[in-house]
């Protein structure tokens, strides 16, 4: 069931949001060659505490296995759900940081993919598509308009640059919940959901893109994510309002 949130939950999940955003900005300057997944995880946590949040993934059980970290931090091929260790960023990698937390019994949600020193000129062209995905598609969220119309942009952005979008894990609806309805996936085909878009409602639209071939495998930790042919992979994402006059971002400072 698709919940519809009225002003005022807005509000919180804008302050929600903007929680995320803030401390998604002060992990990614912090990441730099040397430092370890586990010191930004603990990054993460401490500045939300500070900032009168809880972390949102630390202990989510969607299935069998719980999520260990307060912080989503995917390297490289890795595409999403890259679990916090002792491993250190080098120079060249690309690192996925996907972050939420709960303020007020709400959650904001978003993520942001960032060069660790120096990347090369295909990652960053893979960063940069990924990025403007993202944005096609929040620029579908409007009034009118349906969940599909998201997808399209997002894929159409994606695959016209050369590169292929992950079919597996999609965005969703947020609120009360993490997950909420409906589903919003980085593509679209004939026959599958496409609810019409409608004021009020709030989406985590996040497109996750291969450098190569969408297909996946799962670690044996459960959780992390990783191209099949061992090729780069980018994500990026946004908590965002559907309003009157347009989507508003929420996780954008």
């Amino acid at each position: 069931m698709i919940v519809i949130k009225s002003p005022e939950e807005i509000a919180v999940m804008r302050k929600a949001s903007r929680i995320v955003a803030e401390v998604l900005d002060e992990v990614a300057m912090a990441v730099r060659p040397g430092i370890t997944t586990d010191e930004l995880d603990r990054l993460a946590e401490r500045l939300t505490i500070e900032k009168g949040a809880r972390t949102a993934f630390k202990g989510y059980k969607p299935r069998d296995v719980v999520y260990p970290k307060n912080l989503c931090v995917s390297i490289n091929n890795e595409i999403v759900h890259g679990i916090p260790s002792g491993r250190k960023l080098r120079n060249g990698d690309i690192v996925g940081l996907d972050f939420g937390v709960v303020y007020k019994g709400f959650y904001g949600d978003a993520a942001r993919t960032v060069p660790v020193g120096q990347a090369s000129e295909r990652a960053h062209r893979l960063m940069r598509v990924t990025r403007e995905a993202l944005y096609a598609g929040i620029a579908q969220a409007r009034v009118g308009n349906r969940v599909g119309d998201i997808a399209r942009a997002v894929q159409k952005v994606a695959e016209e640059a050369g590169f292929s979008v992950v079919e597996e894990f999609a965005g969703h609806g947020i609120g009360r919940r993490l997950h909420e309805d409906p589903q919003v996936p980085n593509y679209f085909k004939p026959g599958m959901p496409n609810p019409r878009l409608q004021e009020g409602m709030a989406l985590a639209i996040e497109p996750m893109v291969n450098e190569g071939t969408a297909d996946l495998e799962i670690l044996d930790d459960g959780w992390t994510a990783v191209t099949a042919d061992g090729k780069l992979s980018a994500h990026f994402e946004h908590s965002i309002a559907i309003t009157a006059n347009g989507p508003e971002i929420l996780s954008e400072l």
